[in-house]
Parts: structure tokens; sequence; C-alpha cells
């Protein structure tokens, strides 16, 4: 099987990786800091606040498209685009990147927040599906 050097990436994990030099045909395989595999990000302290911020950030554009798209701020009307467009990002692989610290989970419950303020009689609710 070949492989193409230039995609190849070396992450070294963990504290005291003695973060050893691998080559691929003779050539040495540039490390990273980080890197994206399956749309997951992994940093070299398996840290996952990065993935959180990232999947919010796609998430949190969402309910704004839907606001100007969407005339009708009915619950029928919003929760199957909620649910079809903003609830992919939140709980894409969340079993492996799910919020470990309070400031990661009130992130992702923002993002919940602004999309329950799009339902009419849902707007002072607390985070939750809508």
């Amino acid at each position: 099987m070949k492989l193409n050097k230039a995609k190849c990436k070396v992450l070294h994990v963990g504290r005291h990786n003695p973060k050893h030099n691998y080559r691929l045909s003779g050539e040495r395989i540039e490390s990273s800091p980080e890197e994206k595999d399956l749309a997951v990000l992994i940093d070299e302290d398996l840290n996952m606040s990065q993935q959180r911020a990232l999947a919010a950030q796609k998430a949190n554009r969402i309910p704004g498209c839907i606001k100007t798209s969407k005339n009708s701020r009915s619950r029928e009307g919003i929760l199957p685009l909620y649910s079809t467009l903003v609830t992919p990002h939140l709980e894409y692989c969340i079993h492996l990147w799910g919020p470990q610290y309070k400031k990661d989970m009130e992130l992702l419950e923002r993002v919940q927040r602004r999309a329950t303020k799009l339902i009419r009689g849902l707007e002072h609710k607390a985070p939750g599906r809508p």
C-alpha cells in the first residue's frame, strides 16, 4: 500500500511522550499539535475543548439562518429545522468529546438557548431541546 507523505502527520499524545521522529520512505513525517479525524479535533493533551468550541460555533450559525428564512416562529415550524440542522453538530461523536467542564457545558447550552428563543412561547425557558 502506498501512503502519501504529504497527508501523513504524527500526533504525540501525552505529557511524557518522548516525541520520537518517524519516517516514511526515508523522509521524516511532520509532527502536529492537533489533528482532525472524522470531523473530530484531537490535540496532544486529549483536551476536547477546541472540539466543543468548534461544534458550538458551527451549530450557533444555524439559528440565525433559520430566523431569516422562516416567517413562522411556531414550534411546529422551528423544531424540525432545529432537529435536522443544529442537533447533529451538537451530538456528533458526543460520547468522545462530551462536555467535561462547566464552561464547555455552558457553551453548548448557549447554542440551545439561542435556538429556543426562536420558538414563540419558549423564549424564556431553560436550555434543552426545544
